[in-house]
C-alpha cells in the first residue's frame, strides 16, 4: 500500500512550545499543575500524569493552591484567571500560543474603543473562552448560519471580528459574509493561524487524490475536527482514529494509495506508527 503523508501535520508551533515546556519544567523537579490538559490528546497527558503532572479542571480547583506552579496551555484563559493565580501566589508559567495572546490583545484593544466583539469559533472551546475572557464586558462567539442569525447587535457600534485559530478558513469567511449581510459596520481581522491553514489546505489536497484517508487526532481536538470535515468532502473513504489501534476495519478491495493528515495535538510518534501499520498491514 502506498502512502502519501501531508506535508503539514502534527504538532504546530505553540503546541510543540508548550509540551515541550512542561517536560523541561518536570526535569528541574517541579512539582506541576496545568489548568486544563496541555493539550487536546490523550496519549500526551497521560505520559505526563504519569511523571506527576496534575491537571485542574476547574476556577474552583484552581483556588484551592497556594504556592503551586501551574502552566496556562497553548490555548490561553481568561484575564480572570490570572488574576487568581496572582492572589493566590501561584507561579504561573504561561505558555499560551503567541498567535492566541495576538487575538486577545486585538480584542482588548477594539473593545477599548467601544467595539461590539464577535469571535468565530465554538463558544465552548477553550481557545474561544480564553478570548472571550480577554474583555471585561460581553464578547458573541458563533460557529455556524444558525447562530449568527441569533445576534442582535446596535447597528450603529462597529463590530470587531476574529475568529479561533483553528477554524475552517472557508466557513469563516462564508460567515464573515453572512454577518456582513445583516448591516453591521465590520472590521474582519483573520486570526486563523498559518499552521492551521497549511494544515487545511495540504490535507484537502492529498484527499482530492488518494482513495482512503486517514485523520489522525483527538476526539476533543478542534483542529482535527476541521481536517476531517475537509477530507471527508474531498475523500468518501475517509476515517477519524487516534492511533494504530483504531486501524481494526478493512480498506475498500480497490484502495491502492492512502493519504494521511494529523491534528496539531498529535505527536510525531503516532503519526509514524500509523504509516508504518498501514504499510506493512494493508
Amino acid at each position: 500500500m502506498e502512502v502519501i503523508l501531508a506535508n503539514h501535520a502534527g504538532f504546530c508551533f505553540g503546541v510543540k512550545r508548550a509540551v515541550e515546556g512542561v517536560y523541561e519544567l518536570i526535569e528541574q523537579g517541579k512539582n506541576i499543575y496545568t489548568f486544563g490538559p496541555i493539550i487536546h490528546n490523550e496519549e500526551v497527558v497521560k505520559d505526563l500524569e504519569n511523571r506527576g503532572v496534575k491537571v485542574i479542571d476547574s476556577v474552583d480547583e484552581l483556588a484551592m493552591l497556594k504556592n503551586e506552579t501551574v502552566v496556562v496551555r497553548a490555548h490561553g484563559i481568561p484575564k480572570k484567571i490570572y488574576k487568581i493565580m496572582e492572589d493566590n501566589s501561584i507561579n504561573c508559567i504561561d505558555l499560551t500560543c503567541p498567535f492566541v495572546t495576538r487575538i486577545h490583545n486585538i480584542v482588548s484593544e477594539a473593545y477599548e474603543k467601544g467595539n461590539n466583539i464577535i469571535v468565530i469559533g465554538d463558544k465552548d472551546h477553550p481557545e474561544v473562552v480564553g478570548i472571550m475572557g480577554a474583555i471585561d464586558g460581553e464578547a458573541h462567539a458563533v460557529k455556524d448560519k444558525n447562530e449568527i442569525s441569533d445576534l442582535s447587535l446596535d447597528k450603529n457600534i462597529p463590530v470587531t471580528i476574529v475568529s479561533q485559530t483553528t477554524f475552517n478558513i472557508n466557513k469563516f469567511q462564508e460567515l464573515v459574509e453572512i454577518i456582513k449581510n445583516k448591516g453591521y459596520n465590520v472590521n474582519v481581522v483573520d486570526t486563523i493561524c498559518n499552521a492551521t491553514k497549511e494544515r487545511q489546505e495540504s490535507a484537502g489536497e492529498i484527499a482530492s487524490n488518494v482513495d482512503v484517508m486517514l485523520v489522525i487526532g483527538s476526539r476533543t481536538s478542534s483542529n482535527t475536527q476541521k481536517l476531517f470535515e475537509i477530507c471527508n468532502s474531498k475523500c468518501p473513504h475517509t476515517y477519524y482514529i487516534q492511533t494504530k489501534d483504531d486501524l481494526n476495519f478493512d480498506f475498500p478491495k480497490t484502495a491502492s494509495l492512502v493519504g494521511i493528515t494529523a491534528g496539531a495535538s498529535t505527536p510525531n510518534k503516532i503519526i509514524e506508527e500509523v504509516q508504518n501499520y498501514v504499510r506493512i498491514n494493508f
